[in-house]
């Protein structure tokens, strides 16, 4: 029984920069909705490696209740508006923190100014982050920021999408993200599905009952979860109608 469907963003609800498909997600968000009702629909929820801001707006979208996952590994509670954080996390000015700080300070001197396309996630808390919409520039920025990881950063990992790249705290990805979902649902892993379609996306995919991903998903993503017919919305409705399938 999968009592929990956990969605990622970027490349799954939708395109980065691009117009959401609406008739589809009101089909996702009514299937939700009706999950209140009916417990063979599992509900729904987030993890993303997005900031606060986003992945809170995108879960009024899809009237989400339960907490979410941002930043791979911030859980957000509605109740009470509270932010709970994984590995490295509880400590906004902790040490693990500090070199997420330094590294920020780094990408902003030494790499953004050589790609006039590209921003600094700036309303991230323990995720250094950079975006573009340039997706030419992400294979140059993402060797440069591995190489300065692999040098003076044992302590961070790095993780990129086709329109991104995120430096976090080592163990502080969607895996963990998962795990502090279990542990405040009361949900196990193996009552979970997940759909992801990028790198950052693994740690969760691996934890999980049914590791979903579109057909817009790398390689690596459709070589450890079932690969669906449809890109990103499409693929979550269609995963969603057979986790229904499967319960019943």
């Amino acid at each position: 029984m999968i009592k929990l469907f956990v969605l990622d963003v970027d490349g799954c609800i939708s395109y980065p920069f691009k117009t959401p498909d609406w008739d589809t997600l009101t089909k996702i968000r009514n299937l939700n909705l009706k999950s209140r009702q009916e417990p063979d629909i599992p509900s729904i929820t987030l993890c993303t490696g997005r900031p606060y801001p986003y992945a809170e707006a995108v879960a009024q979208w899809l009237d989400i209740r339960h907490p979410f996952i941002f930043e791979s590994a911030g859980l957000y509670h509605w109740d009470g508006n509270r932010i709970e954080t994984g590995i490295g996390g509880n400590t906004a000015n902790g040490q693990g923190m500090n070199s997420i700080h330094a590294f920020k300070e780094w990408l902003t001197e030494s790499v953004i100014p050589d790609y006039p396309d590209i921003l600094l996630e700036f309303t991230k808390m323990m995720d250094a982050g950079v975006v573009s919409p340039n997706t030419s520039q992400i294979d140059q920025i993402y060797n440069r920021i591995m190489e300065h990881v692999e040098k003076n950063y044992p302590e961070l990992e790095v993780h990129r999408t086709e329109i991104s790249v995120n430096t976090l705290l080592a163990g502080n990805n969607k895996g963990t993200g998962i795990e502090l979902l279990s542990r405040e649902l009361g949900i196990s892993s193996d009552q979970m599905a997940y759909i992801g379609d990028s790198e950052g996306d693994l740690p969760a995919l691996e934890k999980v009952a049914r590791p979903f991903a579109p057909l817009n998903a790398i390689e690596r993503v459709k070589e450890v979860a079932e690969v669906l017919p449809y890109e990103t919305s499409g693929a979550i409705l269609e995963a969603y109608q057979r986790l229904i399938k499967q319960n019943k």
